[in-house]
């Protein structure tokens, strides 16, 4: 099972040895049969970990017992102690799929979860640049100081010496500095150019990007691979970052990964989170986050002409709901340019 929090782990632990199992087979399905992400498997686990914590406290010893009243109990325990609207409607998701998960595999003699109601989540629009700004972050690492990624400048850490170690330390080092920007500016032209997530962009290989057809591999949410073509001025970046940058960065942990971090493994999204929002600052932008990349990606897409399911291909969204969002953004900027400029707005 992925390791919850302490209070997760300590309330797993008090729940009844066929809750506990059930707890822990579930979470086994939805990593190794659904291929859900460690971090989805832990947030699934806390919802349930909850709720049977709730069960119990009702005097539900059997899993049998669960029953819809059940249910509707503990998601308006969690509304009177403040829980948000998104979170809620987590949780209920969480509930029914357990549910349908234990019914199939014979613990539950019906799929009580299946009726369960959630309030609908708020979506707020997604923060989105204009395509001036865009251009302003993905050109910063070039005008500006490296960022705060930068390789260590201690000779003895050979992960962040040049494969060439002829050259020197000194020099090794310097070199290493210098491929900082090169590795920032691909990271924020990926990121912009494709509308990747951060993890997908994390996660690239050297021999996932396809120098011919401009189109990197992407392996999304749920292990699901998609093809997402890319532009010029990435291609130019990705040029100059595998000719002079990662071979100054690369070392005994960097393996096939196509961005490297400080010690030359690979880069980790927190660190490429700190650098987006670091280029942002600095160049007087809005706090922009990669996602906000990924938002701004699809907004100018659907605003050039790009047809709804293409761009829903291109960002990996297994629901068009999901992209549908983006319509909305676009409508919003339209909006405001009538109201700026209309003389009767």
């Amino acid at each position: 099972m992925s390791r919850p929090d302490r209070g997760t782990r300590a309330m797993h632990q008090a729940l009844p040895p066929a809750l506990r199992d059930a707890v822990d087979d579930f979470a086994e399905h939805l990593s190794r049969v659904r291929n859900r992400s460690a971090h989805t498997v832990r947030a699934y686990v806390t919802d349930l970990v909850s709720l049977l914590d709730h069960a119990v406290r009702m005097g539900c010893v059997d899993l049998a017992e669960l029953d819809l009243s059940v249910l509707r109990s503990w998601l308006a325990k969690q509304r009177t102690t403040g829980a948000a609207r998104t979170s809620l409607a987590r949780r209920a998701a969480s509930a029914r799929a357990f549910s349908a998960w234990a019914h199939r595999a014979g613990l539950l003699p019906a799929d009580v979860g299946a009726t369960l109601a959630s309030p609908r989540a708020h979506r707020e629009l997604p923060s989105v640049l204009r395509a001036d700004q865009a251009a302003a972050l993905v050109e910063a690492p070039s005008r500006q100081a490296p960022s705060p990624n930068a390789p260590p400048t201690n000779p003895a850490r050979t992960d962040a010496e040049p494969a060439d170690a002829a050259a020197g330390p000194a020099q090794g080092a310097a070199e290493a500095a210098e491929a900082v920007p090169l590795r920032d500016r691909v990271l924020l032209e990926l990121l912009y150019a494709t509308g990747v997530r951060v993890s997908e962009v994390c996660g690239l290989d050297v021999g996932d990007i396809d120098h011919g057809r401009r189109v990197i591999r992407v392996f999304g949410k749920g292990g699901r691979e998609r093809s997402v073509p890319y532009g010029v001025p990435a291609q130019r970046a990705l040029d100059e970052w595998l000719r002079r940058g990662r071979p100054a960065m690369v070392g005994a942990r960097s393996g096939d990964a196509l961005l490297l971090g400080a010690r030359g493994g690979r880069l980790n999204p927190t660190t490429a989170r700190q650098i987006v929002g670091a280029y942002a600052e600095t160049a007087g932008l809005p706090r922009t986050s990669p996602h906000d990349l990924r938002h701004t990606a699809a907004t100018h897409l659907l605003e050039g002409g790009a047809d709804l399911r293409a761009v829903q291909e291109l960002l990996g969204h297994s629901s068009l709901a999901s992209t549908q969002i983006y319509t909305h953004v676009s409508v919003e900027r339209l909006r405001a340019a009538y109201r700026q400029a209309h003389p009767r707005a």
